[in-house]
Parts: structure tokens; C-alpha cells; sequence
């Protein structure tokens, strides 16, 4: 899973192939065909989308990214996500993932016995009251079920104690889709009334100590603590196993702890788009650690060529990294940057930073460096962090009570 491109043209890649008569090379991309002749995308960029990936100092890349245009036959559609594995064969688990999910979304979306198929897509743009949401809610729910399912078969990928996170974006029109496991994270621009580039972020980092999943995972069993050298990174252990310690509380895979609290159920949610939203940006948890939501919407809406926006993006929070962290190794970066209009539609930005460099980068999260998973560590009353009365900690004693 996860083949090179440029390796296997013709020839089978998860769900989709390389097109024969259609190959198109733009930005140095190829251009595969997937389900209901979608165009699909694992590197470069097009009108209205910009993709780049870069490999940390931690071993090999991780991430994966993809990109779905005319999605499951629609030309009015888009399907993005970033998956970020992690554990021994995490790039396995993202890249099967990647390969497998979009199709399977494409499938359901098609197949006349889902419910709700033609709803109104004028309906309330309250996600509660809105049948379009609902309908996609169910269908995202169940695909990311049967993925987790699948996988869990898929005897050539290790995924006992591997997985990924994954956040996905589907766009049709003025309706926007988001699906997110685990701690990636989507991230809105949109235009105040001083044409000023504003952050809106749109979905929650899904980690352990976030009250909601705290609560899940100790009524399962599983234990929420942090190590005395990572005072900060709450982690999930099984009960009476001093392992895996995942750092996230979402995952496809990591079946080890599925039973113990960890589940496959993505948070689903809905934003319907006005003329002031111009893009949105999926990257993997190793840009927003370097960068906050408000440094990411300026970088990308002030670089000139929107075809280098994503790189731009992964190379400023690589810059940030080895600013802020010169003692700690850079993490995997992907970036997925989709645009809502025409490059000649796009509106002059006002800057609110009159330096953006690295040294102004003041990131979003305190967790730098810690691994996503600590397969075998002591976790005796020396070595564990008991949590802090004052701050969540106090939350999770009263759960656990």
C-alpha cells in the first residue's frame, strides 16, 4: 500500500489507478483515477489545491496525504485528508488508509439503498437540524468503522500496536464536511471587515486529557497518565500493561487498546461556507506544533504562487522548529491547502505580522518531541506524573472516582 507514483504507472494503487489516457503532469504531480472517475492526487498541486509532505529527523515519513477532485463522479466536489501514523509500521497504516477510505465514502455516497440520499441542500445550515449534515454524519461514521474493521483483517499491516489519525474535508458547493480522529487538526480562513486574514479552527485535537475522552477511556479500563519526563502528554495505557501509551484518544488501528476506551468514531461536523471563507488547511500535529492556527492562515495567504503554499507552510514550521526546539528532532510534516475560489478571485490580504519568520512562531502545543506511542515503559509511583489537583488532573481523579 502506499506505492511510489511514478513507480507503478498503470498498475493498481489501493483503490484507484494511474490513467492511461488522461495522465496529466501538473506541479510535478500525477493524476490517478479512483472511484467514479475522481481525479486523485497524493503530491502536488492544482487550481484550486496545494499538497506537500516532508519527513522529519524521527525515521521514515509517517504522513500521508491525498486529494479527491470530482469526487465520487461529482464536479462540484473535493475530498482531502492527512493521516499521521504512528508506531512501528504507522506509514503502513497511513498509507493503506489513504488508499482504502476515500473509495469507500465514494461507494456509500453513490449506493441508492443510504438513507437520505436527496436532501435539500438549502435545508438550515444548523448541523442539527440540517438532513445533508445528518446523512453524511452517518455515512462518515459507518465508513470510518468499516476502515477500522478492514484493517484490522489486513494481515500484511501491522496494526496491533501501530495506527494513524486521520482529518478529512469534503466540499460540495457552500457545504463543508469535516471528519476528524485524532490530534491533526482543520484550520478555516476566512476575511474580517478589515480584509484581514482570522484563523477559525475547526475541529478539536483529540487528545486523552480532553475531559470528554477521558471519561470514555477510564470507564473502559484504560488509564490516562503522563510520565514524570513528559509532564504534559497524557497518554492511554492498558489496565494492567504498562503499554502502548498512545498519545492520542482516536485512531484507526492500535487494536490493543481498542477495548480500553480507544475508538475509530470520527467527530463529525458541518460549516456552511460564505464569500468570506477562502480556504482551509489540514496538517498533521508536527506544523501545529510549531505554528498557531493564526501564523498558518497568514503564511499560506501571503504566498504569491498558491501552488507552493503548502510547502512554504511545511518549511516555515520547520523553520520554527529548529528555533524553538534546536535540542529536539523536527516531526513529520503534511500539509493539504484547499482553495475555495479562483486565484483571480482571491482578495489582497491585509498583514497583521510585519515579520512572520521563525523567530515569531510561537506554536500551539507543549507536547514537542514526546512519541505517540511508549510500547514498554515503568510506570510505578516513581515514574508516573499523578495529576495536578489545579489543572485537569483534578477532572480525571474525579472520573475516576
Amino acid at each position: 500500500m502506499g506505492a511510489c507514483c511514478s513507480c507503478h504507472r498503470g498498475a493498481p494503487i489501493g483503490r484507484f489507478d494511474v490513467e492511461e489516457e488522461e495522465r496529466r503532469f501538473e506541479e510535478g504531480s500525477v493524476v490517478l483515477r479512483g472511484d467514479a472517475g475522481a481525479r486523485v492526487r497524493l503530491e502536488g498541486s492544482s487550481k484550486y489545491m496545494s499538497m506537500y509532505t516532508q519527513q522529519g529527523r524521527k525515521g521514515v515519513n509517517q504522513d500521508a496525504m491525498t486529494v479527491w477532485e470530482r469526487f465520487s463522479g461529482d464536479r462540484d466536489m473535493f475530498f482531502c485528508g492527512v493521516f499521521d501514523g504512528h508506531g512501528p509500521s504507522g506509514h503502513r497504516v497511513s498509507h493503506y488508509v489513504r488508499d482504502f477510505l476515500p473509495a469507500k465514502i465514494s461507494q456509500l455516497y453513490r449506493d441508492p439503498t443510504a438513507a437520505d440520499d436527496d436532501q435539500d441542500e438549502d435545508e438550515d445550515d444548523d448541523e442539527n437540524h440540517n438532513p445533508l449534515f445528518l446523512s453524511w454524519k452517518a455515512r462518515l461514521t459507518k465508513c470510518f468503522h468499516d476502515m477500522d474493521d478492514q484493517l484490522e483483517k489486513e494481515s500484511s499491516v501491522e496494526c496491533y500496536c501501530s495506527g494513524t489519525t486521520s482529518v478529512c474535508v469534503l466540499k460540495k458547493g457552500e457545504h463543508l464536511i469535516i471528519s476528524n480522529l485524532g490530534d491533526s487538526r482543520a484550520v478555516l480562513c476566512k476575511r474580517n471587515d478589515c480584509n484581514e486574514a482570522v484563523a477559525e479552527q475547526l475541529t478539536v485535537d483529540l487528545k486523552p486529557n480532553v475531559p470528554s475522552e477521558a471519561k470514555r477511556i477510564i470507564s473502559r479500563r484504560g488509564r490516562v497518565q503522563a510520565m514524570e519526563e513528559e509532564q504534559n502528554v497524557y497518554r492511554i495505557w492498558m489496565p494492567d500493561e504498562d503499554c502502548p501509551g498512545l498519545a492520542m484518544a482516536r485512531a484507526f488501528g492500535d487494536f490493543c487498546l481498542k477495548d480500553y476506551g480507544l475508538i475509530s468514531t470520527p467527530v463529525v461536523s458541518y460549516r456552511k461556507l460564505t464569500e468570506r471563507d477562502d480556504f482551509v488547511v489540514l496538517a498533521t500535529d508536527g506544523v501545529w506544533d510549531a505554528l498557531s492556527n493564526e501564523e498558518v492562515v497568514e503564511i499560506v495567504a501571503s504566498v504569491g504562487e498558491r501552488s507552493m503554499a503548502a510547502q512554504t507552510l511545511v518549511e516555515k514550521a520547520v523553520q520554527a522548529w529548529r528555533y524553538r526546539y534546536p535540542r529536539s528532532k523536527t516531526d513529520d510534516c503534511a500539509v493539504v491547502c484547499l482553495f475555495f475560489k479562483r486565484a483571480t478571485q482571491m482578495v489582497q490580504y491585509k498583514s497583521r505580522y510585519s515579520d512572520l519568520d521563525s523567530q515569531s512562531c510561537v506554536g500551539s502545543v507543549t507536547s514537542v518531541n514526546a512519541p505517540e506511542t511508549v510500547l514498554n515503559v515503568n510506570l510505578d509511583d516513581q515514574t508516573v506524573r499523578r495529576p495536578r489537583k489545579r489543572r485537569l488532573g483534578k477532572r480525571l481523579e474525579s472520573v475516576q472516582e
